[in-house]
């Protein structure tokens, strides 16, 4: 099993900025890829960014050219820098992560969530 845990969420005025960490553990060693979702109230869970080991990223249009997935320098985590943000954008922020080869919205784990509040 893996486990994840999301830190970093709060409350921020629009057009400030954010940075997510989420921290695996477990069996690290079967992890593929790691990304981030988002959940605002009534609304359908959003896939927002994916990164692989090997380095690969993919974003959804909505985010591109605001958030940034990459590797942290603590061991097995990933962050979301999250800047320009918009009240639109506030949401329960989770983090997720695959074991399969390939560059997709990873589904297999995921952590418990973290709360993003962007005021106007």
């Amino acid at each position: 099993q893996v486990q994840l845990v999301e830190s970093g969420g709060g409350l921020v005025q629009a057009g400030g900025s954010l940075r997510l960490s989420c921290a695996a553990s477990g069996r690290i060693f079967s992890i593929y890829a790691m990304g981030w979702y988002r959940q605002a109230p009534g609304k359908q869970r959003e896939f927002l960014a994916v990164f692989t080991k090997g380095g690969s990223t993919m974003y959804a249009d909505s985010v591109k050219g605001r958030f940034t997935i990459g590797r942290d320098n603590a061991p097995n985590t990933v962050y979301l820098q999250m800047n320009s943000l918009k009240p639109e954008d506030t949401a329960v922020y989770y983090c997720a992560a695959d074991s399969a080869y390939g560059l997709g919205p990873p589904d297999d784990y995921w952590g418990q969530g973290t709360q993003v509040t962007v005021s106007s």
